[in-house]
């Protein structure tokens, strides 16, 4: 069977997470192999009388995903280095990182609802599209 050095974890931190987790360190021979990622969509905000055009929420965004992705990282013993927040497209970005890291494997939760969604979910089915490594679907 092949082993798996580097393995990616996109969690939404904000969901159930725990059992994608579990099931990325039962493969994993060290908590150290996990890379825990959260990926966040482009938050802007436009005021309706123009006094502040635009505000870009991202990095607010970013700073509070942070912090939830540590405290994740804090109760599985996954380094803080392991710990990644993106602005943007799951896939994409999901994608981008793993290469970037040269994963072997992603583990990515799904909990479609209907059609190919009801199989794998839209998130874990587009990193399907284009991805070079090993998925794990886990259902959760």
């Amino acid at each position: 069977m092949q082993t798996y050095d580097t393995i990616l974890v996109p969690i939404d931190v904000y969901s159930d997470y725990e059992l994608v987790v579990e099931k990325a360190l039962a493969i994993a021979n060290d908590s150290k192999q996990l890379h825990l990622l959260y990926v966040a969509y482009p938050q802007t905000h436009v005021e309706p009388y123009g006094f502040f055009l635009e505000k870009d929420f991202s990095e607010d965004v970013r700073a509070q995903a942070l912090e939830a992705l540590n405290e994740v990282a804090t109760k599985y013993k996954i380094p803080q280095t392991n710990v990644n927040v993106e602005i943007g497209s799951p896939s994409d970005e999901i994608h981008h990182l793993a290469e970037k890291l040269n994963a072997d494997l992603i583990v990515v939760g799904t909990h479609g609802q209907s059609g190919l969604k009801l199989l794998l979910g839209s998130t874990a089915n587009a990193v399907l599209h284009g991805v070079k490594t090993d998925v794990l679907a886990v259902k959760v």
